[in-house]
């Protein structure tokens, strides 16, 4: 039975990640900045009969991620699975996204991460043992896209800090692992544009949200990300950078072989901007 710690988990694939460890009898610490918004997964896991200790956390403030790994060491003596799947996904334009919108994309995708695995490595390096997966995105392995800088930026910065995490940690005995999901059916993008009618880039950012909403709401299961999560916490000789979905494999391997002018174009054409 292993002691799992998971981030963001009052919807989506954290709600699901925290069943699916649940499931197989592990002790499953589940996190979110509000408790008030894990009616769903305590709604879930009673339906199941699953154990789940829900957990205050907020990942951007240092003394509450203190606090949540603390108790979870103090109770269970051990922490052998970090999973960081907390995210934010703000949309705008370089010159138009708010500095304060794009200082939370950051502090919440990489920062919060970082937080996290400062917190929980020693004890996983005086056992000898433990996984960290960091829960990215298909858009940190892809070329960026119009009003999708902050949220891109951070997931490249988090499968780049995957990696070097990796290297560090493995004389140790702890594993990295970087889940890259495509298109699924969660909450992220709710409310993530909020639409200047003014701004010069109106026109853009209208069709760019409609793209990415219209596309996560009919997403996959985010079980499908969960129960991946799951295996690659069980597979010792499975990669670092895992995409999920047939979608996310497909991107990456267009991007590798596209032209910057070839991506461009079909990125435009995709968002129904004009491709030139």
């Amino acid at each position: 039975m292993a002691v799992v710690l998971i981030t963001g988990c009052s919807s989506g694939f954290g709600l699901a990640t925290a069943l699916a460890f649940a499931r197989r009898g592990d002790r499953v610490y589940a996190t979110m900045r509000d408790l008030q918004r894990g009616g769903d997964l305590l709604t879930a896991a009673e339906v199941e009969g699953l154990q789940v200790e829900p957990l205050t956390l907020d990942v951007t403030d240092d003394d509450s991620v203190a606090a949540a790994v603390g108790r979870v060491t103090e109770a269970e003596g051990r922490i052998d699975v970090l999973v960081n799947n907390a995210g934010v996904a703000h949309l705008g334009t370089v010159e138009g996204l708010l500095d304060a919108s794009a200082r939370e994309v950051f502090e919440t995708n990489l920062f919060g991460p970082v937080r996290l695995v400062r917190a929980v490595l020693p004890g996983m390096r005086e056992r000898g043992e433990g996984v960290i997966v960091n829960v990215s995105s298909v858009a940190g392995r892809l070329p960026g896209t119009p009003a999708g800088w902050a949220y891109s930026a951070s997931k490249h910065a988090l499968g780049s800090l995957s990696d070097s995490l990796a290297e560090e940690v493995r004389p140790f005995g702890i594993r990295v692992v970087c889940i890259e999901p495509g298109f699924f059916a969660t909450g992220v993008v709710r409310g993530s544009m909020k639409l200047d009618p003014a701004s010069p880039y109106a026109e853009m950012e209208r069709s760019v949200a409609t793209y990415y909403r219209t596309n996560v709401e009919s997403g996959g299961d985010p079980r499908v990300v969960a129960d991946t999560i799951v295996a690659s916490v069980s597979d010792p000789a499975g990669p670092v950078h895992v995409p999920v979905g047939a979608d996310a494999a497909m991107a990456i391997e267009a991007a590798a072989v596209m032209s910057e002018d070839q991506w461009s174009a079909v990125a435009r054409t995709a968002f129904g901007l004009d491709p030139r």
